[in-house]
């Protein structure tokens, strides 16, 4: 089966390695940011239903992470069986939800959803949410699982586990695809501003730290080498790429490129502006490199970007313009 956060053959490993860390770095951020804690907050308050933001390719019990899980699906966790059929739903969950939301149920009739956070071809991660009946449970299901729940210790007795079941929560499907609806603008708005948000705070903000990004945010058109900036905040290269990384996530390279990136496409927004004066005035070298970090960053050539944000703008766009071989 296809998947988009796979690379097509041919790409070089380096290259894979560095999209997959630049996503598992981004997603984090994004789970880490005000933006998402506060919009979490808001929809298990005011919706009633568990949200949580995973990273794509990262199998875990369903919803981990919030204060909302169904208590049964928590019950459900200490018995072997039951959670390794939820790992194995949350896989087919994340294998086709790839391209658009999707809903499916569980082994205990309970529908669980989840809505793709894209950059380009490229997903970053899910939105996730469910745990609840789109019906209310028939004798059937309550037979089928009862059988299904004989003798998987603790928890599994029928006194234990009916009771919990039944207390669960019943939305209706038209209410369910609204909440839904819901969640895929937001996931459209997490992926415009991933990157935005990623170069604009950092986990651990030291005074060196500050200082570095200052000095980016000002010197970003300029020639900044590794060497350059170590001296800057009076370190070795080695030891500043360490402290670096740890403290924003990104290797120094990455942060500076996405910091240029952010800077193209502002400038991108003024349509007589060539793509390649953009992406020299941003500090990049070669325009083969600005087109490789481009489309890892924002999922999409720069033409293509520019062509859909002044379209969107209202603006008239002249024709693409050739930049290292690409429309």
């Amino acid at each position: 089966m296809y998947r988009p956060d796979i690379p097509p053959s041919g790409m070089a490993d380096h290259e894979t390695e560095a999209r997959d860390i630049d996503r598992v770095a981004v997603v984090r951020n994004l789970q880490q940011s005000t933006l998402f804690r506060e919009y979490q907050q808001a929809f298990e308050a005011t919706i009633g239903l568990p949200l949580v933001l995973r990273v794509a390719g990262s199998f875990q019990t369903p919803l981990q992470g919030s204060k909302r899980v169904n208590p049964f699906c928590t019950l459900m966790t200490q018995t072997n069986a039951t959670c390794s059929a939820c790992l194995r739903l949350q896989q087919r969950i994340e294998e086709d939800a790839a391209h658009a939301p999707r809903t499916f149920e569980c082994h205990a009739g309970l529908a669980e959803t989840a809505v793709p956070v894209r950059v380009g071809n490229h997903v970053l991660g899910y939105l996730q949410t469910g745990q609840v009946f789109l019906r209310q449970p028939s004798r059937k299901t309550l037979e089928k699982l009862t059988v299904i729940m004989a003798g998987r210790g603790p928890g599994a007795g029928t006194h234990c586990w009916k009771p919990v079941y039944l207390r669960t929560r019943v939305v209706a499907p038209k209410q369910y695809q609204m909440i839904v609806r819901l969640l895929t603008i937001f996931a459209e708005h997490l992926s415009t501003v991933s990157n935005r948000m990623l170069i604009a705070q950092t986990v651990k903000d030291t005074p060196w730290v500050t200082k570095m990004r200052t000095f980016i945010t000002e010197h970003y058109g300029e020639h900044i080498g590794l060497h350059d900036a170590a001296r800057l905040v009076n370190m070795s290269p080695f030891y500043f790429c360490k402290r670096f990384k740890g403290a924003v996530g990104f290797t120094f390279t990455s942060y500076l490129a996405r910091v240029r990136i952010e800077k193209v496409k502002d400038m991108l927004l003024d349509a007589d502006l060539r793509v390649s004066e953009a992406a020299f005035a941003a500090g990049f070298q070669s325009l083969s490199q600005f087109n490789r970090v481009f489309l890892r960053v924002t999922g999409e050539a720069p033409t293509s970007y520019r062509l859909r944000l002044l379209e969107n703008k209202g603006k008239p766009a002249r024709a693409p313009l050739l930049v290292a071989g690409r429309c």
